[in-house]
């Protein structure tokens, strides 16, 4: 029997979870009245600060435990399901592998769990293992790989089924600036292939760089789904000057004149960086720096970003009550069956 046709890869509608403490009994709300969908063969990203409830999200839709209230389906099909979960890849936040084995190894065992044969387990292990960069490291045990290692093992076993929808819990956590930047490549590479990406992350910068729509969750609520070009404010909120200032006393003496009119200022050698708010007078400070004898190295106005509208919602919800990281490592869960 074939599934049912989805409009969504991931729906989900008024999602709740409620913790209890073990001994107090003091409820914990982890998530309140959660909704957004997930296109087919978009990347989607799921962000917020520690405690905000996205892991916890990613745990209902994966079956591993049961909402308090709402529902989320995956491929039109209620979670949980088998069905699904044959489509899926999935990237825990803190992944657990046997660590006497290879990756070689542990590609070979997640391929017999999806079915494979010998031969298309070896072929999809060579080919993930060059994907994630581990080539020259498959004959060690995994005990013997750095945090960032195992995240590169840990996306390749969620690539071994060829699947339809990727969950990526936190992906680059652990990696340097290089092994980011080729995350975010696979992930690419896999939207390309037409694949559907759902990641939660913490690195706004990567989110920013490769999400097609976003959602920022603080305190267990959703406050903005959508495009980041449609969610951020594009119109300049600062500019950043830098200057070079050829005498000694003469950084001094033009920071002090122009410190009044900035609003951070910092000395880096015979240089000046200058930060102007959106309502400052650029010209004027331009033509105030050169009368003291500055040359103007560069002027770049500053957008916002996904961040800055990240902390203005995380500084509402702080205004609220919400947004603190809760105790989850103390409360009882009702795991799904």
């Amino acid at each position: 029997m074939s599934a049912p046709a989805a409009d969504h890869v991931i729906e989900v509608r008024d999602l709740a979870k409620v913790y209890h403490t073990p001994f107090s009994r003091r409820r914990v709300v982890a998530l309140d009245g959660v909704s957004f969908s997930v296109e087919p063969g978009e990347i989607f990203g799921f962000v917020g600060p520690n405690g905000a409830g996205k892991t916890t999200t990613i745990r209902i839709l994966m079956g591993l435990i049961r909402p308090s209230q709402g529902s989320a389906s995956l491929f039109g099909l209620p979670v949980p399901s088998r069905a699904a979960r044959a489509r899926i890849g999935f990237l825990p936040e803190a992944p657990y592998f046997y660590e006497y084995l290879t990756v070689g190894e542990l590609l070979d065992l997640v391929g017999r769990l999806f079915g494979l044969d010998r031969r298309a387990r070896r072929r999809r292990a060579d080919e993930l293992i060059d994907v994630v960069g581990l080539t020259r490291a498959r004959k060690q045990p995994l005990k013997s790989y750095s945090k960032g290692m195992l995240q590169r093992a840990g996306i390749a076993q969620a690539l071994v089924g060829d699947p339809e929808l990727v969950v990526l819990d936190e992906p680059t956590s652990g990696l340097d600036p290089l092994g980011r930047r080729e995350v975010r490549q696979i992930v690419l590479a896999l939207r390309d292939a037409k694949k559907t990406v759902f990641f939660s992350s913490h690195i706004l910068a990567d989110v920013e760089a490769i999400a097609d729509r976003v959602a920022i969750l603080v305190g267990g609520k959703l406050y903005e789904v959508g495009r980041v070009s449609e969610l951020v404010d594009r119109k300049v909120i600062s500019t950043a000057l830098i200057l070079h200032v050829p005498a000694a006393d003469g950084v001094a003496a033009a920071a002090a004149a122009l410190q009044p009119r900035c609003q951070q200022i910092e000395r880096r050698g015979d240089e000046l960086e200058l930060e102007i708010g959106a309502d400052g007078d650029v010209d004027e400070i331009l033509a105030e720096a050169r009368a003291l004898g500055a040359r103007v190295v560069s002027v770049s106005p500053r957008h916002e970003t996904l961040e800055d509208l990240f902390v203005r919602r995380a500084r509402i919800a702080g205004s609220e009550g919400l947004g603190r990281a809760r105790p989850q490592d103390d409360v009882t869960e009702e795991a799904a069956p």
